[in-house]
């Protein structure tokens, strides 16, 4: 009798414990954010969130407000569409608001490496070192140096302006991302005086295989993230692991020549404290994706832009050709490529304008905290909302801020010069009002910042300016339709097209 009273207490609590991790006892607590659970144990809104983000969290906006707790997948996520308690939230104690929590966990899904206590601070102090100042400024110059390899090394040779197609997303994408990847893990050394140009080829030629195996695991990527991968692609995704963990091992990136201060500076500090060399190797694989996951796509959307508007084609272009000028260069038939530098960069405010708009169409990061004690929230209306321990915030800019009629007249329209004022200074933005502080996030905010946002911008800022400096472009079809985007990547940062756009490009002069 004993026996069965222990077997049936042990299946009650078993039963209870299974359907409290289910979320079936959730309550709304006084003070708390309205909650949607969804009708599926445990999943929630899992599916429909996968299915398409943006779509979801209007409609819960329009449902709940501008704060609404949902279940997704066993968490619960408190999201905040006020964008004026942003900075409460970015600026909130990582004791109360801890953004590692669930950064660790991607960081192990998706790239197979475990963070230790001293991965952010070596990743902090090695992009400060040399993704912004003079560290940027050679950078910079790598990159261009990689530019003139991959893009202009046969300006002078074959039949002058002649055409050629290509898919504008594949085209933007492999470019940039071979020329950020030389320019960071460095490139192959000449083997014997006289070898320079056969260095230069096998970088071409390992740098595009590098990316053909890249493309492939980035269309994994969101899946993987949320672990729906298929059997199939779940061993597809495993192989590719390790051939970057082979390919970007450090045995392999010592060998190379000019390997960049911000990889072997982060390599160095990384086995000074202990990590061992096979997890090194799946962190290179990591910066690999951080550095160049967007940038090309990003350059791909910036194009499009501004080939299927002429004014934004016409006075970017018109903007880089002065900033050649005014650095007595000049693109002519037989000229060497120009050389682009880090302050020629910096005095193209309508190309900055033109990149800030494409952020803010296309960029769609979420920004997630794990609440590590009750936290309180005032939203500007003067509502205040109690933040349970143990769920999640999360902030969805795209919708919120980048996308928000009350912020950005005509929010859908592509407006090249949206962010500058006539006098090349840049615009203030309001709602009701009052002054915003935060109104496009691409690169996250807070202690989630991109660390290496500046050379990410200097990278795609270099490609479309020799781009414009050095060709004549044009779409096949000039009446081509922006393509819409692919759901599945909101909150992955920059989105990809569900369909590439065919272009052509020939030399200037």
């Amino acid at each position: 009798m004993v026996l069965w009273v222990i077997l049936l207490c042990t299946l009650v609590s078993s039963l209870l414990g299974g359907l409290y991790v289910l979320g079936v006892f959730r309550r709304q607590r006084p003070n708390e954010p309205p909650l949607d659970k969804g009708t599926i144990p445990w999943l929630g809104y899992l599916l429909e969130f996968r299915k398409d983000s943006s779509e979801f969290l209007k409609r819960m906006q329009s449902k709940h407000g501008d704060v609404f707790t949902v279940l997704i997948g066993g968490y619960y996520f408190t999201f905040v569409m006020d964008p004026f308690c942003f900075g409460t939230i970015v600026k909130e104690s990582r004791s109360k608001l801890d953004f590692r929590t669930s950064a660790t966990q991607l960081v192990v899904q998706v790239f197979g490496y475990k963070p230790t206590e001293a991965t952010q601070s070596v990743v902090h102090a090695s992009s400060t070192k040399h993704l912004t100042g003079d560290g940027l400024t050679v950078l910079t110059q790598a990159t261009m140096e990689s530019f003139w390899k991959l893009l202009l090394f046969n300006l002078s040779s074959g039949e002058r302006r002649v055409w050629q197609e290509e898919n504008l997303f594949h085209y933007c994408y492999n470019i940039v991302f071979r020329a950020g990847y030389l320019a960071l893990y460095g490139t192959e050394p000449p083997r014997g005086a006289g070898n320079k140009e056969k260095a230069e080829e096998q970088d071409r030629l390992h740098s595009n295989q590098l990316f053909q195996e890249f493309w492939k695991y980035d269309r994994l990527f969101p899946h993987l993230a949320f672990a729906l991968l298929p059997p199939k692609d779940k061993r597809e995704a495993e192989r590719l692991k390790r051939h970057f963990w082979n390919m970007l091992s450090v045995k392999k990136v010592w060998q190379k020549d000019n390997i960049s201060g911000w990889i072997s500076d982060q390599e160095q500090l990384l086995a000074e404290n202990g990590v061992p060399e096979y997890m090194r190797d799946r962190f290179m694989f990591m910066l690999l994706w951080a550095s160049q996951g967007n940038t090309g796509p990003t350059a791909f959307w910036l194009l499009l832009y501004l080939l299927k508007h002429p004014e934004a084609l016409k006075a970017v272009r018109d903007e880089v050709d002065k900033v050649l000028r005014e650095s007595r260069q000049e693109v002519k038939a037989g000229s060497p490529p120009v050389t682009v530098t880090r302050d020629m960069l910096n005095q193209t405010p309508l190309l900055d304008s033109a990149l800030e708009e494409t952020l803010r169409l296309v960029a769609a990061p979420m920004l997630v905290r794990a609440v590590l004690e009750d936290t309180s929230l005032r939203t500007s209306s003067g509502t205040e909302f109690t933040l349970r321990r143990g769920d999640r915030v999360a902030l969805f800019p795209h919708i919120s801020v980048q996308m928000n009629p009350e912020i950005h007249e005509e929010p859908h329209k592509f407006k090249y010069n949206r962010f500058v004022n006539p006098d090349g200074t840049r615009k203030d933005f309001y709602r009701n009002g009052k002054k915003l502080k935060f109104v496009s996030m691409p690169w996250g905010a807070g202690v989630s910042t991109c660390p290496g946002r500046f050379f990410a911008t200097a990278e795609m800022k270099l490609f479309v300016f020799l781009m414009l400096s050095h060709f004549d472009l044009e779409l096949v079809n000039e009446e081509e339709e922006i393509p819409a985007i692919d759901a599945s990547r909101w909150g992955f940062g920059t989105m990809h097209p569900v369909r590439d756009v065919r272009f052509r490009y020939r030399p200037r002069f």
